[in-house]
């Protein structure tokens, strides 16, 4: 069977009867199965996901199939489906199932999509590499001793790898647009609110945002417009019109586009995917958009900005995982306190209690004030500023990451050279405008390079058709 790279090319051979939503699902299953080394699935649901695959073909039949029917999906494990293991790959969570579904996921049932199976990722969706798993890291498919970026890591890979269609992540700080980047493919963050967080597991409430990875632009925009809109559940969620996304990608406007200068001068910024991010800058010039450079004086102070907010707010989330009401107990307890030390010391890896502690410090009575108040005021600073490119400017444009894929072990000594990998992904999500990261390039070493845009809050419209524009332009050029 062939590989498809977008819903409107599935769609087109269930139509002519070339291929099954059944057999669909079977190849990926194979697929899945002959690539198991990659460690991107954590487990499958082989039955119930052909049974979802037969009532599609069903439905495909007799003409009320919804959007998604053909669509086969992952979902990041941090996302509740009812009945299913939810674990956050972590082992606090060890044989946890979950009571509901998730509204993004049940709102992807509902159109006929198939969900086949939870993916791995960073524990708590803390990790810029997918080496913090419980269950082992991911690697990367296009070179096995190479990080698939995280936390989405095995979101990015089984799109990559062909193991399915599309996958759903989480995006907190760039969890979905990093590893997309480092795997080639699209990653894409919404404005923050636009997806209701009902059923993901909170690592930092103020910044988690449901996202999506995929192999094109156009299917992004339609789950976007599928999971996106109001929700009971959440009280933080838009209230807003979802907009027909997957409808609007036609685009002939000329733009007005900002480069980030400083992103570029950044002495960590590997030399080929600095090329590469400016000769698509250069190409869009030529094409009749307006691109110029601009000042972001605050890039130094982005990440620790973010660190600091998001440890604070994991300290709080995390407290509810005690070995009281669900999920893994110590066996070595010898009384009530000695019970909590030990289930979370044993069932917690090391970058989460890094974290928690970390975020317990800066919460505490004496720093406070010194930290997590700054940081709250810096965000402000943050937010503010790139708000006021973007009224400017229609996109913000620079990489999504500083490097490509990096080997595995190489960063793990080195907590901060790991959190420096989220230094251009991170203001996107201080400021909660929607981002997206695209493929435009490969390195020398064959591993892909990705654009990353920004756009206003809720411009999600022209930033897909934009993104899409690119794409096709690439294409065409190449």
């Amino acid at each position: 069977m062939k590989q498809y790279n977008s819903l409107r090319d599935v769609r087109t051979d269930l139509t002519n009867g070339e291929v099954t939503c059944r057999q669909l699902v079977e190849q990926y299953l194979r697929n899945i199965n002959e690539k198991a080394e990659l460690n991107a699935f954590l487990e499958t649901f082989d039955e119930e996901a052909l049974a979802q695959a037969d009532a599609a073909d069903r439905k495909l039949a007799n003409g009320t199939a919804g959007k998604l029917a053909g669509m086969v999906i992952g979902i990041k494990d941090v996302l509740a489906y009812q009945g299913h293991r939810l674990q956050a790959s972590s082992q606090i969570l060890d044989g946890f199932k979950s009571l509901y579904t998730a509204t993004a996921v049940q709102r992807l049932l509902a159109e006929d999509a198939v969900i086949i199976g939870r993916q791995n990722c960073d524990e708590f969706a803390m990790g810029a590499s997918n080496e913090n798993s419980s269950f082992g890291p991911v690697l990367n498919a296009d070179d096995h001793s190479r990080v698939p970026g995280g936390s989405s890591g095995g979101s990015a890979v089984a799109v990559q790898a062909d193991l399915c269609l599309a996958s759903i992540g989480s995006d907190t700080g760039g969890s979905v647009r990093q590893p997309a980047s480092f795997c080639g493919v699209v990653g894409f963050k919404p404005t923050y609110s636009r997806i209701s967080r009902y059923g993901l597991i909170a690592y930092a409430s103020s910044f988690d945002q449901i996202g999506i990875i995929s192999k094109s632009v156009e299917d992004a925009a339609l789950l976007l417009e599928v999971m996106a809109g109001p929700d009971a559940y959440d009280s933080t969620v838009s209230q807003r019109d979802v907009p027909a996304y997957s409808g609007l990608l036609a685009t002939d406007t000329r733009y007005k586009i900002g480069y980030i200068r400083d992103c570029f001068e950044s002495e960590g910024l590997d030399a080929e995917v600095k090329d590469s991010i400016l000769s698509i800058k250069d190409m869009l010039r030529e094409a009749g958009h307006t691109v110029e450079a601009v000042d972001f004086p605050y890039l130094d102070y982005i990440v620790p900005t973010y660190y600091i907010l998001t440890t604070a707010e994991a300290s709080s989330n995390l407290g509810r995982y005690d070995g009281v009401k669900y999920g893994y107990r110590t066996d070595n307890a010898t009384d009530l306190s000695s019970m909590y030390k030990k289930t979370r010391a044993e069932g917690f890896g090391l970058e989460v209690q890094r974290r928690i502690m970390l975020g317990t410090f800066v919460l505490s009575a004496d720093y406070y004030d010194a930290y997590y108040t700054k940081a709250q005021k810096v965000r402000r600073l943050i937010k503010e500023k790139t708000d006021e490119l973007l009224q400017t400017y229609d996109f913000l444009i620079l990489p999504t990451a500083p490097t490509t894929a990096f080997k595995l072990g190489e960063n793990t000594a080195n907590p901060l050279a790991m959190y420096l990998a989220d230094i251009f992904t991170v203001q996107a999500s201080l400021a909660g405008v929607p981002a997206i990261s695209i493929p435009v390039g490969r390195d020398a070493n064959g591993l892909s390079i990705g654009l990353q845009l920004m756009s206003r809050s809720f411009g999600e419209p022209a930033l897909l058709a934009f993104s899409n524009y690119i794409l096709d332009k690439i294409t065409v050029e190449a």
